[in-house]
This record gives structure tokens, sequence and C-alpha cells, in this order.
């Protein structure tokens, strides 16, 4: 087919569409998560990259008999259209979910998405202007990068530490933001078990920070997973227990359940809470109705607090394996002690590059996500992202001992070619003061 143009007038020999693009597909790219799942699936690399639930933890009758009983009892339902808000029965459970983390609502409140990504492209959607701020952790959720930029926003990331997004930070970050004439629309913070940190906000900074945000009239968009696969002590309630104008909550059946299913849910202030409907509509008419009701069913049914434990004693193994896998064969690096969720926070020595690393890693048959990827501008490459959700204890120590051979040898380079500058000398230092350049060196 010919639209009239050569390639040299118009489009590119490989898409002769290119220049009829919208702007804002230019933030459209592949994250580096989605670009490692190629090589990390093959079954002789051991992946510690992808954060994948484990689900063969879910017992294979339970899901089967959720199956039978829907399709026997509310097949032509299940079947078809649905609510673009969700059916009541899931939003009624969702409410009892929630309640374990703090919060009270109505259901009408509540709005189930195709997945908590989902909710937040709909707000992102809702809220973002080309050229608008979002305030972010740095690192923050790769996806989330990959969102924000889709629909032109610029992402300013905020320092964090071992307690979280530090609140003083924030007031200077907002302050400068304002200072440029630029407008922010929301704080996007995963609070509890944050990905790829793995941190927790102490309950002191989670109310601090919702005061700086109220006084700065800054929408609090409060992403939370993981908040439920906790491993010693619950963390503090969630940000929505105390705020309901200001916070946006999302949450999500993916890591307590199955991301399969594709079910998320997005618990909003009421006048945005009738947008969201609408924009569900507009992108989707209506979430899954056989997935909302195979989760209604499980959640009437099966002893859903008994499996989330058993997820909490699983992971909890794993991420034990990891930090004992550490210690003996990378001493030298540094890294975050997660009481929950997926992920470990790994800092490399200065002069070593974890994206220019990958390669030789994959090569020695192991994958990890690099800390680039969770930023938006650039920062991170000594550090990286080690998952413990998916692989067995024993694939944790072997992924960590193959990872030990990779970074030994490259220290080895180093120490032989010692005029290579350390990375700090050579990142970009926008913004010394506050550390947003330079990654974190040691979260832990």
């Amino acid at each position: 087919m010919s639209n009239g143009h050569s390639p040299s007038e118009s489009g590119t020999n490989l898409d002769p569409w290119y220049d009829l693009y919208a702007d804002r597909t230019a933030g459209l790219s592949a994250s580096e998560v989605r670009a490692l799942f190629a090589v990390a699936s093959r079954p002789e690399v051991v992946s510690l990259a992808g954060g994948m639930p484990f689900v063969s933890a879910l017992p294979t009758d339970l899901v089967g008999g959720a199956f039978e009983r829907v399709m026997r009892e509310e097949g032509p339902q299940a079947l078809q259209y649905g609510s673009g808000q969700g059916i009541p029965q899931l939003r009624e459970h969702i409410l009892d979910i929630m309640a374990l983390e703090g919060i009270r609502a109505s259901v009408d409140d509540v709005v189930v998405t195709t997945g908590s990504q989902h909710a937040l492209e709909l707000v992102t959607k809702l809220f973002i202007n080309p050229g608008d701020v979002v305030l972010a952790e740095g690192p923050s959720y790769v996806t989330a990068m990959v969102v924000f930029k889709s629909f032109q926003a610029e992402v300013e990331h905020v320092l964090m530490d071992e307690h979280g997004l530090i609140p003083e930070a924030l007031r200077q970050r907002i302050a400068e933001v304002k200072a440029q004439g630029r407008t922010i629309k929301f704080l996007y913070t995963i609070p509890s078990f944050s990905n790829p940190a793995g941190v927790t906000l102490t309950w002191e900074r989670r109310l601090e920070i919702l005061e700086i945000c109220r006084a700065n009239d800054i929408l609090v968009l409060e992403d939370d997973p993981y908040g439920l696969l906790y491993f010693d002590s619950p963390p503090p309630q969630a940000m929505r227990s105390v705020e309901e104008e200001g916070v946006i909550y999302l949450g999500t059946f993916s890591k307590t359940l199955a991301p399969g299913f594709r079910v998320g849910w997005a618990l909003a202030p009421h006048a945005i809470r009738e947008k969201l409907i609408l924009a569900n509509e507009a992108a989707v008419l209506s979430p899954s109705s056989f997935s909302q009701y195979m989760i209604t069913e499980y959640l009437n049914t099966a002893d859903w607090r008994g499996q989330i434990d058993t997820f909490r004693g699983i992971y909890r193994e794993r991420r034990d394996a990891m930090l004992s896998a550490l210690d003996e064969y990378l001493p030298q690096l540094s890294w975050t002690v997660p009481n929950g969720g997926f992920y470990i926070w790994a800092t490399l020595p200065d002069h070593l590059d974890s994206k220019a690393m990958l390669p030789r890693a994959v090569r020695e048959l192991v994958a990890y996500t690099p800390g680039t990827a969770f930023y938006a501008d650039g920062n991170g490459r000594n550090n990286m992202r080690l998952s413990f959700c998916y692989p067995t204890p024993e694939f944790i120590r072997e992924g960590i001992r193959r990872l030990s051979v990779v970074i030994n040898g490259e220290m080895d380079l180093l120490r032989t070619f010692s005029q290579t500058a350390p990375l700090r000398s050579i990142a970009p230092a926008r913004d010394a003061k506050l550390g947003i350049a330079s990654p974190p060196s040691n979260l832990a």
C-alpha cells in the first residue's frame, strides 16, 4: 500500500506512518524490564529481574472449583458486558481487603479496573497535560515512568532513604518546581515495600507528607500492591486511611491472588471517581465481568487470608535466601533489607555500571534489572533491582553466585584499568543539594 510519499519524503524506511503519530507517542518506549523478559524466560537463566508472583502456590482445585461454580451459577452474567465501575459484590469485598490497612470507604467510591496499572493510566490521563510535573520517589516503579512519559509529563524525583520518601526533600522539590513556574499535578508513591527499593515509609513521614501535599494543593496517588505481603510485622496503615479527599488509592489482586485475572481498583474522592468511571468506559467499556465473578467467588468461598499468609511465608523464605547469598558472595555491595514485597535494591561500587554490565551477566546465565529503569532522568547506573519473589531459594543462591562472578570480574578489570572515573564524577549534577542527579549510595 502506498500513501503517495516515498520513505525519503515522509516517515521512515521502517514506518511510513511515522510523521502522522501524535506527539505523545514519543514517550512510548519499551521498559528495561519488558526488554529483559525474552532473555530472562530462558530456562537456563536464573532471573532475578521480573516481579512475577509465585502463582504456583495457589491450589489448582481452588481456582478450578471457582471456575466451575461461576459458570454453573453466574455463567450468562460472567460472560456478558458489565458496569464501567465494576460489579457491586466484588467492590464490597474490596472494602474488606482495604479495611486490613485501616481504610474505611463506601462501595460507591471504588472503581474496578483492568489491573492497577490501568488505574494508574486512567488517573494520569485525567490529570496530565503536556509539561505537567509528576513528583515521584527516586527510584520509582518502572512502568509508572513509562505511563507518565506517554502523557508527556515531566517526572521529578524526590530523594528517599531507608525510611522512605524524605519530607524535607519533598518540600524543597515542590518549592523549586513552583519557582520555575511549572504545574505539579500529583505525587506518585509506593509507601509500603516500594518497587524497586523495598523500603517502607514510616507512619510519621506519611502524616508529614500528607500535610505537605495538602498545604500545596497536590494530590497523592498511593499505589499499594504489596501492603499485605509483609514478613515480620505489618506496615503502617495506608495514607488513604487518614486522608480521603486528597488521596487516590490504587490496589490490585495481582500480588495477593494472580496477575492473570487483570483486576485492580481505584478508591477516589467522589468527583474524581465519576471521571474515572467515564474514562474506564471510554478505554475498555467495562472491566472483565468473568474475572470479577471469579475473584468474587474465590473471596466468597476460599480462605483468602490464609492464602496471603502462605504467600508471606514463601516470600520471606526467598528474601532470607537472597540476603544470605548476598552476605556470602557479594559483601562489597550494600542493599536494602525489605520487610515485605518482592525486591531488594542493591548498590554497586561507584565505578560499576549495572546497565553496561547486564550483557555480561546474561552470558553468565543470570539476569537483574538495571537501576536506570527506575529513574526518568537516567540515574541509577550503579544500582540494580533484585527480585526474590519467583525463583526458589536454591535458584536465588545460584543466581547471586553467578552475579558475583560478573561483578568481581568487572572490579578486577577496573583495578587493571584504574583510569576509569567514578560514576558520580560524570553523572549530571542537576541538583546535588537534593541528591536527585545521583541515586542514594545506600538505602540501607
